[in-house]
């Protein structure tokens, strides 16, 4: 008989877990720093712009943490359902989900990125509306949903050369391709469709991960360490072609920041390709260390992944309280206040995590499968 899959895997939680982290940085910049980066995008980059090391970095290395979220929803996705195969109502369910998941960024997130004077469609809405399409794609041939997600991915790009100019298609070409302003107050940086096809990747690795559930972590290295590094060859590649696939962003020189200055808002190929790769790169690398030792320093992050949506919710009403508590002025350059802001958060929400990871546990067919 083949062996059940564990309920929840090291590996996965652990990179979450990481990326919460890196992200509880980068939204404690954009509240704090003045000097914050948000040059991401072809849309208002002045080409030729400075780019400071510091500010620049920091910004950079929490780019890993929306594509690695989204795609590790992705795999949770999978291995969720196959779980709960046979058991009536998943489909409605899924969509209850993602709808909830979706409204839950200009309803609540909003509050937090921008005190409601704006109405931010983020990552929150393109993973929900990502989620009710799946309840369909789902049922799609495995070959078809990996078409349709590498189709969707490699050519969003040509989505630019078409530019409704009357409503309501303007604002639902923004909302699905472009990002951008559709109407009134509302912003959508992340339009649905190009992180469709991430998530649609991470169900492929959740499918995958089910295959062969027998196989120990250690045999994960290798294929994963293979698609790393084989999407890092294909940012060279686009990136060094400094053509199609950059989103309009292209680079001032060969200096290592401007190739690593990429578009993210749409999600570029060449944003998707380094991005992804370096997440299964570190996928790889915590498969390498589930080898049923225990690992102390690597506990926590297991906590902040298994509670991943929990702390999301949380963390950044908690930045921007502490902020307006300690009358940090965001008009004021400030690095270090940056990573103090972003420590002392993850001190304050690590023992609220711990014990609602435990409810969970406890509880998880009650209301803790929505959060």
């Amino acid at each position: 008989m083949t062996a059940s899959p564990p309920a929840r895997i090291q590996a996965i939680d652990r990179l979450r877990g990481l990326v919460m982290v890196l992200m509880t940085i980068d939204h404690a910049g954009s509240l704090y720093d003045a000097h914050h980066l948000h040059g991401d995008s072809a849309r208002g980059w002045l080409p030729g712009s400075p780019l400071p090391p510091g500010e620049f970095l920091t910004r950079w290395v929490t780019h890993l943490c929306a594509p690695v979220f989204v795609l590790l929803a992705g795999t949770s996705l999978a291995l969720s359902s196959d779980r709960r195969r046979g058991q009536p109502g998943q489909t409605a369910f899924l969509v209850r989900r993602g709808l909830f998941i979706a409204a839950l960024d200009p309803l609540w997130m909003s509050l937090g990125f921008a005190s409601y004077r704006l109405f931010v469609l983020q990552v929150l809405y393109a993973l929900g509306v990502s989620m009710v399409l799946m309840a369909g794609l789902r049922r799609l041939p495995t070959r078809a949903l990996a078409a349709l997600g590498l189709a969707t991915a490699l050519l969003g790009e040509l989505s630019t050369r078409i530019d409704p100019r009357g409503q309501p298609w303007r604002a639902l070409w923004c909302l699905l391709w472009t990002g951008g302003r559709p109407f009134g107050r509302v912003v959508s940086p992340y339009p649905v469709l190009p992180w469709l096809s991430i998530l649609i990747g991470g169900w492929g690795l959740g499918r995958w991960l089910l295959a062969d559930r027998a196989r120990p972590p250690a045999a994960r290295v290798r294929p994963l360490l293979g698609v790393g590094l084989g999407l890092l060859a294909l940012f060279a590649l686009v990136r060094g072609l400094d053509g199609y696939g950059n989103w309009g962003l292209h680079r001032d020189s060969g200096a290592l920041l401007q190739w690593l200055h990429v578009a993210k808002y749409p999600p570029s190929v060449s944003f998707m390709a380094l991005e992804l790769g370096l997440g299964f790169v570190l996928l790889a690398l915590f498969f390498r260390l589930d080898d049923g030792r225990e690992r102390p320093l690597l506990a926590p992050l297991g906590v902040l992944g298994a509670t991943a949506f929990f702390y999301y919710l949380l963390h950044v009403h908690l930045l921007d309280l502490a902020g307006r508590v300690l009358r940090l002025d965001p008009a004021v350059h400030g690095l270090a206040k940056t990573y103090a802001g972003a420590a002392a958060v993850l001190v304050a929400l690590y023992p609220l995590c711990a014990i609602y990871r435990r409810y969970k546990a406890a509880h998880p067919d009650g209301w803790t499968r929505y959060v």
